[in-house]
């Protein structure tokens, strides 16, 4: 058992104290971890390795059956399941999927759904089947859905009503797409009902044995130039590097945590699903069809919730009601992630509350990357240390690590040996995942420094993505958009300040003659509209500027950067920073 005393000293060092029993490893899972040597056992997989444990566990009277997904829906609906069920229902949704569905190993699922029990459940039964899925927001429009569907090659997608439509707008242009699988209480024309089919399922599956670097899920990125990415990730980037962070959050088997996140992106994996059942916790899911402040306050205060992670954005909003009406009994761990973390919200939050709030960081490609674990110093504007099985340094142009206190590139180490939780790679793209490495390092494209105690402070982004309120939006896919409309000629799209959001989309549109004498104001909301209505509505620019001509290189490609220099030297701010999503 030394590797388990050894991962155990880490956690403490690392500020987690954790039991053998909490911090859930057997010898066919992990057998070494060392900065810088990790052995990658042959086999794993989230589901039979991790969950079925807990359920095994209550099986035997081993541990008393406790709530492992707690579900509300805001109007009195409420669902739980303990990890005994979770076992057997997730067993159901793998044989819908296997059996009614007939998808095989390795054949790709997107799922496009809300904040519903089922994401939960058919991320399990993808795992079980062996299938790789790829999440998306229900926010998606026909035009994202049909690059997604297209690009991955997916044979199947499980979607809800607030999608279908959209789906089947361009289902017919998908060669691939096999199956079309419904979450919703009603049937449609072409789609296999999820619920119908769950109910005459088997309680009996089988779990597919896994390899570790098994693709598991795939995430589309967005990018600075071009369309969305595909960030593939394994069984051990994702499930395996989950336990060795297992803690992190300081989440105990008894506690509850919310995480108020879309299930679209990654965050949500990470938080809600991997770290919390590792430890044999419980994630508490609200629906939250709109976001609403006063909800998520009065949930606070009416169910017994010790951990919530969210944006700033939501911590933002909640300041800007009375506290002072609400009480938290429960709540004692409050993180955030996904965008910067001003001072000022930390030190009103707990003027308020009497409580911290704890940052984390990292990105799509590289997971948790840094965070300020529970006995850590709380340093204001500082986004915590390196994750403990991390090197995460600030490097120079040439790939040279820093010395503390100097500026440079953000970057995990990934040479000689790729530490677990690193991603696979873009999927087909070899060349821009290359591109991403300089020298030994993963480049995570923010700029920061790193002071004496191994904490880092965010400087600004080194590319052109823009991160508001938490959604990173790649300029490209506006632009792409705003193309579409017969008024724009030329557009060029950046971030602009913002006292909420931290940063929003601006466009600088050149217009076609004929719209030159149209009114501005009313074609502002034109064009902000038919953006909305052929893409993600988060991506809308919520200021718009009309101009002549955009600034150019010699060889006429657009210089963003010239835009949104002078956007930010005007406010005299500095950029929000790009965390995990």
């Amino acid at each position: 058992m030394h590797w388990l005393r050894k991962v155990q000293g880490l956690c403490t060092l690392w500020g987690t104290q954790m039991s053998s029993r909490t911090l859930y490893i057997n010898t066919r899972q992990l057998v070494s971890v060392q900065w810088g040597h990790q052995e990658v056992p042959a086999k794993f997989n989230f589901a039979s390795d991790v969950l079925d444990h807990w359920a095994d566990m209550e099986k035997a009277g081993k541990r008393p059956p406790s709530p492992a997904l707690w579900w509300v829906n805001g109007k009195g609906k409420e669902l739980i399941w303990n990890f005994r069920e979770l076992n057997e229902i997730s067993q159901q949704a793998a044989n819908v999927l296997s059996e009614a569905c007939g998808l095989q190993r390795g054949d790709r699922v997107a799922v496009v759904l809300p904040r519903v029990p089922e994401w939960w459940l058919l991320i399990l039964g993808c795992i079980r089947a062996g299938l790789v899925f790829m999440p998306g927001t229900i926010q998606m429009k026909s035009t994202d859905i049909l690059y997604r569907l297209q690009m991955s090659k997916a044979k199947a997608i499980i979607a809800g009503d607030e999608v279908i439509q959209e789906v089947d707008t361009v289902a017919s242009k998908c060669p691939s797409l096999r199956i079309k699988l419904l979450v919703s209480e009603k049937s449609w024309d072409g789609w296999l009902n999820f619920k119908k089919l769950l109910n005459e399922a088997s309680t009996t599956h089988r779990c597919v044995e896994t390899g570790s670097h098994e693709t598991v899920a795939i995430y589309f990125t967005s990018g600075t130039s071009g369309l969305p990415k595909m960030a593939e990730h394994s069984h051990s980037s994702l499930g395996l590097k989950a336990k060795m962070d297992a803690g992190w959050t300081g989440l105990q088997g008894s506690d509850i945590m919310w995480t108020i996140s879309d299930t679209g992106w990654i965050l949500n994996i990470i938080t809600s699903l991997l770290e919390t059942w590792t430890v044999g916790a419980c994630t508490f899911v609200h629906l939250l069809p709109t976001f609403d402040p006063l909800i998520i306050l009065k949930t606070l205060s009416s169910y017994p919730i010790k951990s919530m992670i969210g944006a700033p954005l939501v911590y933002r909003m909640l300041l800007q009601q009375d506290l002072s009406s609400y009480k938290f009994p429960h709540l004692q761990n409050c993180l955030s992630g996904g965008d910067s973390l001003l001072p000022e919200i930390l030190e009103n939050w707990r003027a308020q509350t009497g409580l911290d709030i704890r940052e984390f960081y990292g990105q799509t490609e590289t997971g948790l990357t840094c965070v300020v674990s529970k006995t850590m110093k709380i340093k204001p504007g500082y986004m915590g240390i390196a994750a403990p099985h991390y090197d995460v340094q600030v490097i120079d142009d040439k790939g040279n690590v820093l010395p503390p206190g100097t500026e440079g590139d953000i970057g995990v180490r990934v040479k000689p040996i790729k530490p677990i939780g690193i991603f696979s790679g873009y999927v087909d793209n070899p060349e821009k995942t290359a591109a991403n490495i300089r020298g030994d390092f993963w480049l995570l494209g923010d700029r920061g420094i790193k002071d004496e105690d191994g904490y880092f402070q965010f400087m600004g982004r080194a590319d052109d993505i823009i991160n508001s309120s938490g959604y990173r939006i790649g300029p490209s896919e506006v632009e792409n958009a705003l193309m579409e409309h017969p008024a724009v000629v030329e557009t060029a799209v950046i971030s602009s300040p913002d006292p909420v959001r931290g940063e929003v989309v601006k466009a600088f549109v050149v217009l076609a003659s004929q719209f030159l004498s149209h009114d501005p104001e009313q074609l502002t909301k034109e064009l902000q509209q038919h953006v909305k209505s052929v893409t993600a509505p988060y991506k809308y620019p919520r200021k718009i500027e009309f101009v002549l001509n955009l600034p150019k290189t010699s060889t006429g490609k657009i210089q963003r950067t010239k835009l949104r220099d002078k956007e930010w030297k005007m406010s005299g701010k500095a950029r929000a920073q790009s965390w995990i999503l």
